[in-house]
């Protein structure tokens, strides 16, 4: 995938709040290059906390339904990975629900590698919120 119709903005920086349960994270718009609209977000979890490898995984994105189906998720992982190794991490894991078809193509588009599909454990707020799965994708960075 080059010549990347979206680029990156940084939108906001996240502390980390544990009494939350929360890390560390940067946030960021995927903005369309030739319209210059927003199109989606991106996040970056700054953690190896287990239960971000296992359940939430360091990647989240979504993409505005209008913007669907030019792999904009993709392309914005892509754009993520350098910020990512600024950071210091060499691999990143993304998890979706096994069901959400438009992520794990995002996923394998980019090189990540399906690992497993684990179950939710019971006391996770996604599983309070209806989840019952996690794909569990692995990505190289370097």
């Amino acid at each position: 995938m080059t010549d990347s119709p979206i680029r990156l903005q940084f939108a906001q920086a996240f502390p980390a709040d544990p009494d939350k349960g929360k890390v560390a994270a940067e946030h960021y718009a995927i903005v369309e290059k030739s319209s210059q609209q927003k199109a989606g977000a991106i996040r970056l979890r700054l953690s190896n906390e287990e239960n971000i490898l296992l359940y939430a995984g360091h990647i989240g994105y979504n993409v505005d339904e209008s913007y669907r189906g030019h792999h904009y998720a993709a392309y914005a992982c892509l754009a993520l990975k350098s910020i990512a190794l600024q950071h210091g991490f060499t691999e990143l894991w993304i998890t979706c629900d096994p069901d959400n078809q438009a992520s794990r193509r995002t996923c394998e588009r980019i090189g990540a590698t399906l690992i497993e599909i684990i179950d939710l454990p019971e006391d996770l707020d996604m599983y309070q919120d209806g989840e019952r799965q996690k794909c569990r994708y692995w990505w190289k960075l370097e």
